[in-house]
């Protein structure tokens, strides 16, 4: 497995908070119905795609440091709740 530092994976939320935006509107474009609540359903898509952009840097979310893991979970939440807020 390949080590990730805390730059990379800035980088790697960054690009991740804007695909998790983007989702967001245009599926309020295109009048999608989530059919679970959305904001599981977004925090589901940003698990994935984390998991999918550290695998293909042939790493993995299990592999990062405590403090990275928390970094992530706080970005994700940070964003979801904006999200949340845009939305109610």
């Amino acid at each position: 497995m390949t080590v990730i530092s805390v730059e990379q994976l800035g980088k790697l939320l960054d690009y991740l908070d804007t695909s998790i935006k983007k989702l967001d509107a245009d599926a309020i474009d295109s009048k999608f119905q989530i059919t679970t609540k959305r904001r599981d359903f977004y925090k589901n898509q940003y698990d994935a795609r984390l998991q999918n952009l550290l695998r293909a840097r042939n790493s993995s979310i299990h592999h990062l440091e405590s403090g990275m893991k928390n970094m992530v979970i706080q970005r994700r939440d940070a964003l979801l709740d904006r999200l949340e807020r845009i939305k109610t």
